[in-house]
């Protein structure tokens, strides 16, 4: 039996050209990062470790000549990936929308045309030939594949964290994705969402911690690394692991459906509030779990900030800002930095932030609150008992939206913690350094 959904978005943008829109607005996502990073004067690629890890040879006739990479290098090519990819599937839409005309009765006719214009990008995704940008391509999948298969003794990069909390936003795309299959098959129909029976029930709420699995693995890797001293990764593997509670006890709400529907009929089972049943209760205590832990951790592990930290100095002063945000600063050197050298020290800060902040002040404040109501609501569209009733939602598909904008904005909050880290890190190696030589010069004085 086929939960119907909401005719309106169904019928005017299906569930697989919503899927292809998400992973367009991630690449165009992701190319902006890298330009945007590298207008505010900071070295993407360089902190990313994306350089060190280059498996192609240069492209022939590179404008840069300092460098044999450069940040537009990264992302011009990726807004070329992007420009061919949404006009295929801007044309591929267009196409489906005139022949179905709003016709609900047309649309399943045609639900040929999503289906080959998914089929062809995954074809264009695994193909061979030096055609559609395949060093984008090729990195994309070898990105995949080391965050997945990578020996337990293989270094973790930065730029791999990176992609795998990036792929952790589309958690919720991916089950889409395995949706729109059984929509596109034979007997299937897009106007609305399949439901499974058995042990098929489970394959959604597995494809959905996919990412939260392989984002375990790499904290489990970085704890048993003999190099390893802390027990952050380990405490960063527990907010993944919180996940799966919010997803398989979703899952499990379906027992609870089910009880309703046979003691109450069907207009009990799509009720979205089961207070009374301890498994419903036990759902939204993971929710909550899950979403005040990830807030927490974002800003105090991710982005650096104090807000959240048992003990931090209170100042209302002016910030310290480092010297790789030029439009703050003038004299002084735009080139992107790897790593900024901040020339003076001061606990000054306001308050909840820290000393060193790379972008303007009035950036934070607005990031933070968007990332507690966007954490709060993606939680509860992990569940998929909820948006397996209202697929069809024009609200469920701008929350998958906002996830991703918000996954934008923590990037460049999250690569400019780790400028600042490392800034730190190679101070600290200087100090130690002088000491050391300060220490030697004593000792040749006492000979003498």
């Amino acid at each position: 039996m086929d939960a119907q959904v909401e005719k309106p978005l169904a019928a005017l943008f299906p569930l697989p050209f919503r899927v292809l829109f998400l992973v367009g607005l991630g690449i165009l996502g992701w190319a902006t990062n890298l330009h945007g990073l590298e207008r505010l004067g900071i070295d993407g690629p360089s902190i990313l470790e994306l350089q060190a890890r280059s498996h192609f040879p240069p492209r022939s006739g590179s404008r840069c000549r300092s460098k044999e990479h450069s940040a537009r290098a990264f992302y011009a090519p990726l807004y070329r990936l992007f420009v061919i990819y949404s006009m295929w599937c801007f044309g591929a839409w267009l196409l489906y929308s005139v022949q179905t005309r709003s016709n609900v009765a047309l649309v399943d006719v045609f639900s040929y045309i999503p289906g080959v214009c998914i089929l062809s990008v995954l074809t264009i995704l695994l193909c061979t030939m030096d055609i559609v940008q395949k060093r984008e391509r090729d990195s994309f999948l070898l990105t995949a594949e080391r965050c997945c298969f990578s020996a337990y003794d293989s270094p973790i990069y930065f730029s791999d964290i990176i992609f795998a909390d990036m792929l952790t936003s589309y958690a919720k795309v991916l089950g889409d994705l395995w949706l729109s299959f059984w929509m596109l098959l034979p007997g299937g129909s897009l106007l609305s969402i399949p439901t499974c029976e058995g042990w098929y029930q489970w394959v959604l709420p597995c494809l959905m911690s996919l990412p939260y699995a392989i984002r375990l693995r790499q904290c489990l890797i970085e704890y048993w690394s003999p190099s390893n001293a802390s027990r952050r990764p380990l405490l960063n593997a527990i907010k993944y692991a919180s996940s799966f509670p919010v997803i398989f006890l979703s899952a499990a709400q379906r027992l609870v459906e089910s009880e309703l529907a046979t003691a109450g009929g069907n207009s009990a089972d799509h009720k979205a509030w089961h207070g009374e049943y301890p498994l419903f209760r036990l759902w939204l205590v993971a929710v909550v779990v899950n979403s005040l832990y990830s807030f927490w951790w974002d800003l105090t592990n991710d982005w650096g900030l104090d807000l959240l930290k048992l003990r931090h100095t209170e100042s209302h002063n002016h910030p310290l800002y480092a010297d790789v945000f030029p439009s703050q600063q003038t004299g002084i050197d735009r080139s992107p930095l790897t790593h900024p050298i901040v020339s003076r020290r001061s606990s000054a800060h306001p308050y909840g932030l820290r000393p060193i902040l790379l972008y303007p002040l009035s950036v934070y404040p607005l990031i933070v609150f968007l990332n507690l109501v966007l954490r709060m609501t993606w939680s509860i569209k992990l569940s998929s008992h909820l948006h397996l009733q209202s697929e069809g939602s024009i609200v469920i598909f701008c929350l998958e939206v906002a996830e991703v904008l918000r996954r934008w904005m923590w990037v460049f909050l999250r690569i400019e913690w780790e400028v600042v880290r490392k800034g730190k890190d190679k101070e600290r190696a200087a100090d130690v350094s002088d000491g050391l030589e300060l220490l030697g010069a004593h000792k040749d004085m006492i000979v003498e």
